[in-house]
């Protein structure tokens, strides 16, 4: 019984999309627009920087509450302390599942790095500091967002292996396959030589 709550809480708080509220605001669907995506990323190239942040915020925070929500409630039914680490990685995976397919979206929503953000700053700050230059790195290196997402879910999973153990990690993996799944275009228009790059969304004005 515990394990759907926790379930149910994260694909709940996932749901809430913030490119859908900003969207809202501006008239516009996201969703169908630029890169048909549901995400900061297609909000900043839509709108500009402004409201990709507010974007960014909304995903990430979402991610952060859950947790402290999954967490009183750990504590408060009184489950054993050795289960709260995996139980907590499994309210961060459907968070994402929530957010990638929210149920009021006909479940076409976003590509989780945001909210992947909110569940690494519950878990170790320092590590979602570490996780946010390596994003940078490579997506600047490369000229590619996605190839920074892709490095940084991999490390996520060497983190989880190396700190919580194998359960964490198995879970930190379907977090990867989630990734994978989500960007599969992206990869085909990289190929193409069409996927829209870290430098061109620098040079878009904001809204």
């Amino acid at each position: 019984m515990y394990i759907v709550i926790i379930i149910l809480l994260g694909y709940l708080f996932g749901c809430l999309n913030g490119s859908q509220m900003i969207g809202k605001l501006k008239n516009m669907n996201i969703k169908q627009s630029g890169m048909k995506n549901a995400g900061a990323t297609n909000t900043t190239i839509l709108l500009g920087w402004k409201f990709g942040f507010i974007v960014a915020f909304i995903d990430i925070i979402k991610a952060v509450i859950s947790l402290m929500v999954a967490t009183v409630f750990l504590n408060k039914v009184g489950v054993a302390i050795e289960w709260h680490v995996l139980l907590l990685y499994v309210n961060a995976l459907f968070v994402i599942v929530g957010h990638n397919y929210p149920i009021q979206m006909s479940f076409h929503g976003g590509k989780g790095t945001a909210s992947l953000f909110g569940v690494l700053l519950f878990i170790d700050w320092k590590f979602a500091v570490l996780g946010l230059f390596i994003l940078l790195l490579f997506a600047i290196v490369t000229n590619y967002f996605v190839t920074g997402t892709l490095m940084l879910y991999l490390s996520f999973i060497g983190y989880s292996l190396y700190y919580f153990g194998r359960g964490p990690a198995m879970i930190a993996c379907l977090f990867t396959m989630l990734f994978v799944v989500k960007h599969v275009e992206n990869a085909k228009r990289i190929i193409n030589k069409e996927e829209v790059k870290v430098t061109s969304l620098f040079r878009r004005e904001v809204s």
